[in-house]
């Protein structure tokens, strides 16, 4: 595995695996304008890498502490922020940018995950905690919104109920119940939680790319389609899928009685 070391974060690709690993640990991997910077230009590199999954990942004992509140620090005479300024040149774009990939995305939550550590998590196509994790909506202890899509994940993974009172109480939320809820895809023991995302990286690299982004595509826009808007969707979809030489090669390793060798083309 090559692996590049950034000041924030680490940059790493094995095979068709691309992992970033969130890297100030003894500040929990909270976020700050470098680290913003940072996953910028890893982001980049993991669309042009020819990588075939992302996992993102926490060094240390958290995955992300959320937003490092000593950069918003002030003095009493200092003017209030602009705290929509910076979700929308920071923020918001990372998050667009992680849903935007052509290539699945797979969120390891090694430890706590708050504020807007936890909806980063959630941003990915699949997340995976450690028992020993917890998801937390801190915001409302420091007077804030939830952010960095908080709002939207929310309540589309648990219901409404659910989501305004994780955003309204700020209560810790274990793994265990988090996957029991249906935020999280599972919750795996602290020991286990490297080889089970490693083999689930693998066994996405190992799919049909353009499938699997067409199907995020198609159950993100549910959520607000009719069911109408929605076939006619999948109907351009499938017409794509069904010209992509990963489609022909599917049918053919099926017909041929043998694993399929999908490219992402």
């Amino acid at each position: 595995m090559s692996e590049e070391s950034f000041e924030t974060i680490l940059f790493g690709h094995a095979g068709d695996v691309a992992t970033i690993t969130l890297n100030r640990a003894d500040k929990l991997n909270s976020v700050n304008r470098t680290m913003h910077a940072e996953l910028r230009v890893a982001l980049d590199r993991v669309a042009t890498s020819g990588a075939r999954c992302l996992v993102l990942t926490g060094a240390g004992r958290g995955f992300c502490a959320g937003q490092d509140l000593a950069e918003r620090r002030r003095g009493a005479d200092d003017a209030p922020p602009d705290l929509g300024a910076g979700l929308d040149t920071l923020y918001n774009p990372l998050v667009r940018r992680l849903r935007a990939l052509p290539l699945p995305t797979v969120a390891a939550v090694n430890g706590i995950a708050a504020g807007a550590g936890a909806n980063l998590a959630l941003a990915c196509d699949i997340a995976v905690a450690a028992r020993s994790a917890s998801f937390v909506q801190a915001f409302a202890r420091i007077g804030l919104v939830p952010d960095c899509g908080g709002t939207w994940f929310l309540p589309h993974l648990v219901g409404r109920a659910r989501a305004l009172a994780l955003a309204m109480t700020a209560e810790r939320l274990p793994a265990e119940r988090a996957a029991e809820w249906g935020l999280i895809w599972s919750c795996v023991d602290d020991a286990d939680l490297a080889a089970t995302v490693a083999a689930l990286a693998a066994s996405l690299a190992a799919l049909p790319t353009g499938a699997l982004v067409a199907t995020r595509r198609a159950i993100d826009a549910a959520t607000t389609n009719d069911l109408d808007t929605q076939l006619d969707l999948e109907r351009d979809l499938q017409r794509e899928a069904g010209r992509s030489a990963d489609y022909r090669e599917g049918v053919t390793a099926f017909l041929e009685k043998r694993a399929p060798r999908f490219t992402g083309r």
